[in-house]
């Protein structure tokens, strides 16, 4: 169902976090944004979902990614590759993997897990972007999409950077109308998890992805935003707010990490247990993001300072 020249189809994934939404724009040129997954159930889904508003697959023509990861890029194989793709440049790495990246990527992880204080049976688990890689088609950026750029054929569209959840995620905001398509960067009832990821040149600073996002967060403050079309659920007409009580959510997190710390100095694979006793076997490497990124927040607020052990980080509470 189009309104102002937006429709909205949801798509399964097989992931936790549910369907997901990609978005068709009218305009200029005919523009999805994000692919789902490139799986048969996706593609049924979309097929079905373009046919309710009469619209085919051939008849996408161009693509805008808002980040890299599978369940909003992985479609990109369904469409011809003359549709070309454009998103932040820093997708173009994940979207056409080679063996020399992966590799990096891996001993990014397994480094870091040393530092954290990962026992080895457990480092096996973090290093997954093999498997990821199967979800994703190799595919090339036609160009960039940066900062205050429009959209290909949507002057009205404007690139907003929002790094946090991903280092190549961006929004859209269309300002006569304050509408946002954001990706996963606010979600009405998920708090999206700013993710790790290897720097963007080798052996330099990591990134630090829960300050970035709580960065992007605040950026949004500043933009008059009347409705939200986000990743995953509903729709989000109160941006401020939903912004302010996931701030303070977070804030939250941050000092029952800290009480944490003050009972005993730990390393942060001993808080990602604490914090996550039911997941983190699981789900460790999603969860030693959230929990690197309270780390990095407490450490950036003065609360909390680190030490080296043999290679490894001990994270105890400012004296």
């Amino acid at each position: 169902m189009w309104k102002n020249n937006i429709a909205k189809i949801s798509l399964p994934t097989p992931f936790p976090v549910g369907d997901v939404n990609v978005y068709i724009i009218k305009g200029d040129t005919l523009t999805l944004i994000d692919t789902g997954l490139q799986t048969e159930q996706g593609k049924e889904a979309l097929e079905q979902g373009l046919e309710d508003i009469g619209l085919s697959i051939n008849d996408i023509e161009q693509i805008v990614l808002t980040h890299h990861h599978p369940d909003h890029a992985g479609g990109l194989g369904l469409f011809s590759e003359n549709v070309p793709v454009y998103g932040h440049p820093n997708n173009q790495r994940f979207l056409h993997m080679t063996d020399e990246f992966m590799d990096e990527h891996e001993q990014f992880y397994l480094d870091f897990a040393l530092k954290l204080g990962v026992p080895s049976e457990y480092k096996r688990m973090i290093a997954q972007i093999r498997r990821s890689a199967q979800f994703i088609s190799q595919r090339m950026l036609r160009s960039a999409l940066l900062e205050g750029d429009s959209i290909p054929g949507h002057s009205e569209w404007k690139v907003i950077e929002t790094p946090g959840h991903a280092q190549s995620h961006i929004s859209l905001y269309r300002e006569k109308d304050g509408v946002m398509i954001g990706g996963d960067h606010l979600l009405e009832k998920i708090s999206p998890n700013p993710l790790m990821e290897p720097p963007l040149q080798k052996g330099s600073e990591r990134p630090k992805p829960l300050l970035q996002y709580n960065a992007s967060l605040k950026k949004w403050l500043d933009i008059p935003i009347s409705l939200l079309y986000t990743g995953h659920g509903n729709e989000v007409f109160d941006v401020p707010g939903l912004i302010k009580k996931q701030m303070g959510r977070q804030h939250g997190r941050a000092m029952s990490v800290k009480k944490m710390l003050e009972e005993k100095p730990s390393t942060g694979f001993e808080i990602c247990r604490q914090l996550f006793p039911k997941v983190y076997q699981k789900e460790l490497g999603l969860t030693l993001s959230e929990t690197v990124g309270q780390l990095d927040y407490l450490a950036n607020l003065g609360e909390i300072e680190t030490r080296d052990n043999s290679g490894t980080i001990i994270y105890s509470v400012r004296q």
